[in-house]
């Protein structure tokens, strides 16, 4: 089975000092589960050109595919495009249809110096459509860069999907246990995962005012192996709870 991957670089200073928090990394993961891409790792980058661009080149050779939210505004601290056009040793200028999907938003006369940046795109990159405020996002090889606003980046991903080869889809089942810890089922989960390659297994222990039960999720590619591991893990959870 063929095992695509996707990391996710998410840009911006008012990330790492919670101002903002961010929510575009489980739309993302969301949206690529279904194409069989798997996201294998995610940062929060501030807003320094070096630093992105560096980070940008490392995620593209490692991952099939990369994902960068934030930076692409027309303020002064929007410097993603310059970046991710670093990062490739590309020059970047305003393109003529990146200028025409802004004239569409704001007319030849609101379209300022601080708004034409948007339009700035780095030599040989795809634009990417954004139906919401009509500033696009762009692809550079296997770099796709999109808006930080939430609204906006999902917009973007409409006209992504069909650019995307995914590989082997994840599943996962889950089986709940009530009036049990994690502690209780730690050897028993650590001896079902050792005996399943490729699956893994997680445990989440939910409470109102005082601990309830923990749930086990199991994930894999194989399906019929995950089957097995519900069973196994219906075993364990017997064997806890009834003795």
């Amino acid at each position: 089975m063929k095992i695509v991957t996707a990391g996710v670089l998410l840009i911006g200073d008012e990330l790492l000092s919670g101002r903002t928090q961010d929510t575009n990394l489980a739309t993302i993961a969301k949206f690529l589960a279904p194409l069989g891409v798997g996201v294998g790792e995610a940062r929060i980058l501030p807003d320094d050109a070096t630093l992105i661009s560096q980070t940008v080149r490392d995620f593209s050779e490692r991952f099939d595919y990369v994902f960068t939210t934030g930076g692409i505004g027309p303020t002064h601290d929007d410097i993603t495009a310059d970046s991710i056009a670093a990062a490739f040793n590309l020059s970047i200028s305003e393109r003529e249809d990146a200028l025409e999907a802004l004239r569409e938003r704001y007319g030849e006369d609101d379209l300022n110096t601080a708004r034409r940046r948007m339009a700035r795109i780095p030599d040989g990159a795809s634009l990417i459509a954004n139906p919401v405020s009509q500033a696009p996002g762009f692809q550079t090889h296997n770099v796709f860069t999109l808006a930080g606003v939430p609204q906006i980046m999902r917009g973007m991903l409409a006209d992504i999907g069909h650019r995307i080869e995914g590989g082997a889809k994840t599943h996962q089942i889950s089986v709940i246990a009530e009036g049990i810890g994690e502690g209780d089922a730690a050897a028993g989960l650590a001896e079902i995962e050792a005996e399943y390659d490729g699956v893994a297994i997680g445990s989440y222990p939910f409470f109102n005012n005082e601990l309830r039960g923990v749930s086990f999720v199991a994930r894999g590619r194989d399906l019929a192996q995950l089957k097995r591991v519900e069973t196994d893990l219906n075993a364990l959870v017997a064997t806890l709870t009834h003795g």
